[in-house]
């Protein structure tokens, strides 16, 4: 599967930093909103390309639909789906600069 850069960039949303997550770091595992229609292979070559690190393993979740009511009107928060990455060992990657 040949994708360019931006379609890396487009493919991983953004960093999913939550109590938990921020725990899984420890054993070397980020987490990362995802585009619904990504499978594991093309996320493991996006992180791969997009922090230049070696990616043991990918998890994928989609997240529950949550309803939420405005007045008369129900409605539903939109949903992505959740990748939990494990990197190798001797890779990590940096979220926060260390001053």
């Amino acid at each position: 599967m040949s994708l360019n850069q931006n379609s890396f960039i487009s493919l991983v949303k953004y960093p999913i930093l939550t109590e938990k997550t921020i725990q899984l770091l420890q054993s070397n595992q980020y987490s990362f909103a995802v585009d619904k229609k990504a499978n594991k292979v093309s996320i493991k070559a996006a992180i791969e390309e997009l922090f230049d690190v070696k990616v043991v393993s990918v998890n994928t979740s989609m997240r529950p639909l949550k309803r939420r009511r405005v007045g008369k009107f129900i409605g539903s928060k939109p949903r992505h789906k959740r990748a939990i990455v494990t990197l190798a060992p001797e890779n990590s990657i940096t979220f926060f600069e260390e001053n």
